[in-house]
């Protein structure tokens, strides 16, 4: 009997519902450092190195503020964490209290996107 070859996960998308496609995607690449990759019929897709997030216009929807901590969708390893912070504080995002580096080994910070979307970047560190 043939052995099946098990499926390889290569990578994430974020799916995320906005009100407003441009005011969100303008957004994205102004304040958060995004690239546009494509818009097409109600959906823009966004990156930056290699987080990719597929924005869709979803105007009589909930927003994001309304469900709570539900409203955390990813969690993004990066470096040279500090500067990333620097970056966004710069950039007026709003970032949800300060960095600091966490007991289970990650130097974290977290922001909110203008349509309530959170997100936590980390990068990991050593304790001692």
């Amino acid at each position: 009997m043939k052995k099946k070859k098990k499926s390889k996960i290569l990578n994430t998308r974020y799916v995320l519902a906005v009100k407003d496609l441009a005011k969100s995607a303008n957004y994205y690449k102004n304040q958060l450092g995004f690239v546009s990759l494509r818009v097409t019929n109600g959906w823009h897709f966004l990156k930056r190195g290699k987080f990719i997030v597929m924005l869709g216009e979803c105007q009589d929807d909930k927003s994001a503020f309304e469900t709570k901590n539900h409203s955390y969708f990813a969690y993004i390893n990066v470096r040279n964490i500090d500067d990333l912070y620097e970056e966004y504080l710069s950039n007026n995002v709003e970032i949800l209290g300060e960095i600091t580096n966490k007991p289970w080994g990650q130097r974290e910070f977290a922001i909110r996107t203008i349509d309530g979307h959170r997100i936590m970047f980390g990068q990991e560190i050593q304790i001692n």
